[in-house]
């Protein structure tokens, strides 16, 4: 645990039409859920916004690879969006492997009883919990940062 960097990080689970956000405590011992943000024109924004008022110091970004860890339609997407978060802030955007943070998401609610319906507004923020204790876990295994980071230079 030596190489475990102290403070708040926010992780966030991409989707075309919402955008899911969670949160560690400062110790990276808990991911809980936060918000889940529309997609669209103020959605950079707005995680930025969260990022400053939960007192973020790294922002995690999934990357959704297939099984066999290659692109998919949606990891340019991830890429496209982890790009304008760094272009937006001074704070490390990373991109963290998220393979199973929404099958995992999915079958925690189905487990916990809520229906596919119900769950589609919370699946994001579940998900988004799913990838950023994956990527704690990583750091506090290894001691280095999980996931690659995104260049900070305007795209």
């Amino acid at each position: 645990m030596s190489g475990f960097r102290r403070g708040t990080r926010l992780g966030i689970d991409v989707g075309k039409a919402r955008v899911g956000v969670a949160k560690c405590d400062p110790d990276g011992l808990l991911a809980t859920p936060v918000e889940t943000v529309a997609r669209g024109d103020q959605s950079v924004a707005r995680i930025l916004a969260l990022a400053e008022e939960h007192s973020a110091f790294e922002l995690l970004v999934g990357l959704p690879l297939n099984m066999r860890g290659e692109d998919t339609p949606s990891t340019q997407d991830a890429r496209e969006f982890a790009a304008a978060l760094a272009a937006a802030s001074a704070l490390p955007v990373r991109l963290v492997d998220e393979r199973l943070s929404t099958v995992s998401a999915h079958a925690a609610l189905r487990s916990s009883g809520r229906s596919q319906r119900s769950s589609r507004s919370i699946v994001d923020q579940v998900a988004a919990v799913v990838l950023l204790q994956q990527a704690l876990d990583v750091e506090k295994s290894t001691g280095r940062p999980p996931g690659i980071p995104v260049p900070q230079e305007p795209a």
